[in-house]
């Protein structure tokens, strides 16, 4: 890749870790080290990913856990996979139902956004496909986490403090396992403060010993079952066996000669795509990258990207979502004939006719993975099934009620996904994972963290660490503080809404790892929060 090492534009940040054997990154850093542990036992960058997935649902339940959905892109030989763990509705949720209930729009806790849990069954289906060592060795640091507890760090302990205040709020018998499950005594525990989840542990003992199908027809089944029942949930057992993740192929895009893939829909993936595709029309090295030109330019074309994602993207088992089209390359190059030198509202464009958390590994034989697993809005649902320490994840309120539009929520469908793993590659050799959480902030900071790389040379580390932006649907463009102010005032001028934002974890948290032509690999970490890349 082009990009040079020796550049270090934000005095202060991290250096990008380089190494050989393998990199884990993830923004947790006993959960890179659990990854990191299975990698050193043998383990490939599955395994470790696994091992890091389940360590991060103990270790910061704020924005993911056992009850939320998750997705991949796994690179290994020479092909790229990508595997689609969400879930789908529950058969008795309808938009029938909803109307009945009262409900004008889909509402954000309790039962009614509950969907399918997808994870657990995303990891038996990576670890059956490509795993090397045993379940119950992968999962043993999770395990360990939540039988003997482990300290919390800051930013997790921030967030957290926030999910026990909300759960405070919540009345209703499907609210009561939340506090004995996530808090001490009552309130969260505090930065360095250790947090033992013995109920998480019961769970992941189970699946060690009989394998994620014990989640989906055993006795986590059965309990998830029995506890809807008895607090008004539509979610059952017989939804949870019909469950199957679906083995996809990416979809992706060239821009300044390398190819960006994504997850196809019902994911947003497509939006980041969409936004390149229209960027690789414009000159941006012409502008410095902390410019308002700049800026501005990759505003408009994530604006225009999103009006068709927020138009066309549902599930494509139950409507056609037109991929091909949304992708033309032509088309993209009409849209960018829309870009001006003034903020603008787009509509979505006529087709032609025919809380989360990221993580990426790598191994020494140049296996990769890029994974992401949610439960959505923080601790999700605020349901909790008791004894088990399963938060369930309130997905379903990304669906829409408007009958006619094609992500409109039905039994068995799956809803409009935030959730998106990326990876790079250039003429068919593997560059490597790399991603942003943060609901619809993560199509926009894969843009970013893309032009970052690809326009601007900037290594995994200085392309984490550059100031962001985030755009909201309601035309608010906010800039974090460390934006300088000719960027600011230069954006303002252009009739951009711009707020500048000083909310922790609003512009996401991501991870890169690239591999160098040597065969070594060099990543970066986010610094928006209390990740680790840690390399072999």
């Amino acid at each position: 890749m082009d990009f040079n090492l020796h550049h270090f534009p934000y005095p202060g940040r991290r250096v990008p870790v380089i190494a050989e054997r393998g990199i884990v990154a993830s923004s947790h850093p006993l959960a890179s080290q659990a990854g990191m542990q299975i990698l050193q036992s043998g383990g490939n960058a599955v395994d470790a990913a696994i091992a890091t997935a389940a360590a991060l649902t103990v270790l910061e339940p704020t924005s993911n856990g056992l009850g939320g959905d998750g997705f991949a892109l796994i690179w290994a030989g020479d092909t790229l996979y990508g595997i689609n763990g969400s879930g789908a509705a529950p058969a008795g949720l309808s938009a029938e139902a909803l109307a009945a209930a009262g409900y004008q729009e889909m509402p954000m806790y309790g039962w009614w956004p509950v969907t399918v849990p997808g994870v657990v069954r995303l990891w038996g289906n990576m670890h059956a496909r490509f795993g090397r060592l045993p379940l119950a060795q992968i999962l043993a640091p999770a395990i360990g986490y939540a039988e003997e507890g482990a300290p919390v760090p800051p930013m997790v302990a921030y967030f957290w403090a926030r999910g026990v205040a909300a759960a405070h709020t919540r009345r209703g018998p499907e609210f009561e396992g939340f506090l004995p499950t996530f808090s001490i005594d009552g309130r969260a525990p505090r930065p360095g403060e250790r947090f033992v989840s013995p109920g998480h542990a019961r769970t992941l003992r189970l699946i060690a010993r009989h394998g994620t199908d014990v989640f989906y027809q055993g006795e986590i089944a059965e309990a998830i079952d029995r506890f809807a029942r008895a607090t008004g949930g539509l979610l059952r057992a017989t939804d949870l066996v019909s469950h199957r993740s679906e083995w996809v192929k990416p979809i992706s895009i060239h821009y300044r000669g390398y190819t960006v893939h994504e997850i196809p829909p019902n994911g947003q993936g497509i939006a980041a795509l969409m936004a390149l595709g229209i960027l690789d029309h414009v000159d941006l090295n012409r502008w410095p990258r902390e410019s308002a030109a700049s800026f501005h330019w990759q505003i408009e074309a994530m604006k225009l990207a999103f009006a068709d994602a927020f138009a066309y993207v549902a599930d494509p088992a139950k409507v056609a979502v037109p991929v091909k089209e949304m992708l033309n390359r032509e088309r993209l190059a009409a849209r960018r004939q829309l870009i001006g030198e003034r903020a603008q509202t787009y509509g979505p464009a006529a087709l032609p006719q025919g809380g989360t958390v990221y993580f990426a590994t790598a191994d020494r034989d140049g296996m990769m993975v890029s994974m992401i697993q949610s439960t959505y809005m923080g601790f999700g649902s605020g349901v909790v099934v008791p004894e088990y320490g399963i938060a369930l994840h309130n997905r379903g309120c990304g669906f829409v009620l408007d009958p006619d539009h094609p992500n409109r929520v039905a039994p068995g469908k799956r809803p409009f996904h935030t959730i998106i793993p990326g990876f790079l590659s250039k003429n068919g050799l593997p560059i490597g994972p790399f991603g942003v959480m943060g609901a619809h902030m993560q199509p926009q900071g894969h843009v970013q963290v893309i032009v970052n790389t690809l326009d601007y040379g900037l290594h995994p580390q200085a392309a984490l660490d550059a100031p962001r932006w985030r755009w909201e649907r309601d035309g608010t463009l906010r800039l974090e503080l460390e934006t300088p102010r000719h960027v600011i005032e230069g954006l303002t001028a252009r009739g951009h809404q711009v707020v500048v934002e000083s909310e922790l974890g609003g512009f996401g948290r991501g991870q890169v790892i690239w591999r160098l032509a040597s065969g070594s690999y060099v990543a970066g970490t986010e610094p928006r929060c209390d990740g680790l890349a840690i390399g072999w």
